[in-house]
Order: C-alpha cells, then structure tokens, then sequence
C-alpha cells in the first residue's frame, strides 16, 4: 500500500473543526485550570506491518478522540464488557469518532470532550501517516484526568486506549509533563471478526461498506489473536505538556 495521502479510512471521517469541545459552565470559585497540549505521534517509518502474502503495509493511525472527566474510570468504554452501543463500534470499524463525541457530551463526570482529525500541516482532516501528527489542547483542574481512543486503522475493530485515565496532576496538584506512550494498550472492540492487519478485505482501507466484516459479540479487551501487531511504543507517541506552572514528570 502507498504511503500517500491516498492511504485512508474508507469511509470518510467527519471534518471536526478545530477546538470544537462540548464543555459545561465552570462552577464559582473553581481551581484555575491549566491548559495541556497532547501531542500524539505517528512514529513508524516506512512500512513496517509485515504480511503473510509477502508484502508490507504502513501503520495508519484514525483521529483521536479525547474526554477530560472526574472519576477512577474511563467513560469512554469498560473492559470486559460489551460494546455500550454509544459510538465505540463506529470509532473502532471506521475510525469516525462524532457517534461516541456526541454521546460521551452528556455522560456522567464528563467535564469537556473532543476531537482531533486534522493531522498538523494539512489543510484538510484525516488519518496520520508515518511521520505525521495530531495535536490539540485540554484544560483541566486538579482532580479531572484525561481519557482517549481511536482507531488501530489497518484493522476490523481495533482501538488505541489508555488502560486507566491518565492523571495530570501530581499528588501536590502539579501539572504534569512528558511521554505517556506506555499508558496505551491495543483493545479488541470485540463487533467484528479480526482479520491479519493491513491485509484483511473488511478492514478500513479496503472494505466496501462500513458495516462490512463478520459481526460478533465479545466483551472489550486487549488484543489476544494469531496476528502480529507492532509494539505500540514502536508506532506511536503520546505526549502531555502543561503549558505553563510549576510541572512534575512522570
């Protein structure tokens, strides 16, 4: 496959503005929130999926959505649990996160919610290629964390997410700073059968139709097949940056 822009989701993914955020009103006498960037990097270098056929694919990465919320649990899925039916199914298969943008606007400790589609550079919204980028920023107050998702895009239902919310403040309630690459896991959405990656006829570059593919029903869970994935930390990078205050690394 080439790694031209060409190299797309087959459905297209609605063009989020930028910054476009459903957030409520601050409460009166609130903790000054501090602004994060969050820098998520396409990393890999040429074409690193290696297939059973003999040929090889680049790794594509779909638009990241992202929730800032209160709470010990992402609310954007549950591990173990069937797909809620909120939006997930269509972020994972597709790579379109707006179904799941929309429902997580009114879940429960959700403070503000987003999405990022427009690679840095580009004039126009889609997937990162290898070396390309997203970046957008969050605000949070000590005690809200972030929670994020989007698409493994040479897959049936795959998804990158971190395991448990990431926490931007330290114990001190200082920002924190750094790479958080290794707070990420591959999750199996568990709606449709998986097929090699890069290669599968029902996977995102290649299926005809969106709902295209083997549907099943299996609890949400980290990837366990018979295919190979890339190491995560090989293909990507996650970064948080406070933009301004005292920082603690982690």
């Amino acid at each position: 496959m080439s790694l031209a822009r060409a190299v797309s989701l087959s459905v297209a993914v609605l063009a989020l503005a930028e910054g476009v955020v459903a957030q409520g009103a601050p409460a009166q006498d609130a903790p000054a929130a501090t602004r994060f960037t969050i820098k998520v990097e396409n990393i890999s270098k040429g074409e690193v999926l290696k297939l059973s056929n003999g040929k090889a694919a680049p790794f594509v990465s779909a638009p990241v959505l992202w929730a800032v919320h209160t709470g010990s649990r992402s609310p954007i899925f549950a591990a173990g649990q069937l797909d809620a039916g909120k939006g997930l199914e269509t972020l994972a298969e597709t790579g379109n996160p707006a179904p799941l943008l929309e429902s997580l606007g009114d879940a429960t400790g959700v403070v503000a919610v987003g999405a990022d589609d427009r690679p840095v550079g580009s004039a126009a919204g889609g997937p990162i290629i290898p070396g390309e980028r997203y970046q957008f920023d969050v605000t949070a107050v000590p005690g809200q964390t972030l929670s994020l998702a989007w698409m493994f895009g040479q897959s049936n239902d795959l998804f990158f997410a971190n395991d448990r919310p990431i926490t931007l403040f330290d114990p001190t309630d200082k920002p924190v700073t750094g790479e958080m690459t290794l707070q990420l896991a591959l999750w199996d959405a568990g709606t449709e059968l998986n097929e090699e990656p890069g290669l599968g006829p029902n996977q995102g570059p290649r299926q005809k139709t969106p709902d295209a593919g083997i549907t099943e029903h299996q609890g949400i869970a980290h990837v366990r097949d018979r295919f190979s994935y890339p190491r995560t930390t090989d293909v990507l990078r996650l970064t948080i940056t406070p933009a301004a205050g005292t920082v603690s690394s982690r």
